[in-house]
């Protein structure tokens, strides 16, 4: 930015310095909810493949939710939260089940 002083007739210029501030997004659990009808080993299956967990981790995981009524799969941006838990739900539909996934602000 060039600036003229009127008087002098000499330009200088400025430098402005601006700092850029970045945001992370807002983290969500994905709590995976127990039922009467759908399988241990397919809540499993779905902690494997959606949630990307290793075999013991996804047994941990299914206990939780068999005993405690609910489980935590992840944490994650909104985004990716809504996204695991839609491709949850649809798995189950297509085999039938009525497996319920729900979001949590972490």
């Amino acid at each position: 930015m060039e600036n003229s002083d009127t008087n002098t007739g000499h330009k200088s210029k400025v430098k402005i310095k601006t700092k850029e501030k970045v945001i992370t997004p807002s983290l969500f659990k994905v709590l995976m909810h127990n039922d009467d009808y759908t399988t241990m080993e397919f809540v499993v299956e779905v902690l494997r493949e959606i949630f990307r967990k290793p075999a013991t981790e996804a047994e941990k995981i299914m206990l939780t939710i068999h005993f405690q009524g609910v489980g935590h799969c992840g944490t994650f941006p909104y985004s990716i939260a809504e996204t695991k838990a839609d491709q949850a739900r649809l798995k189950a539909r297509k085999a039938g089940f009525p497996l319920r996934c729900s979001l949590e602000e972490a």
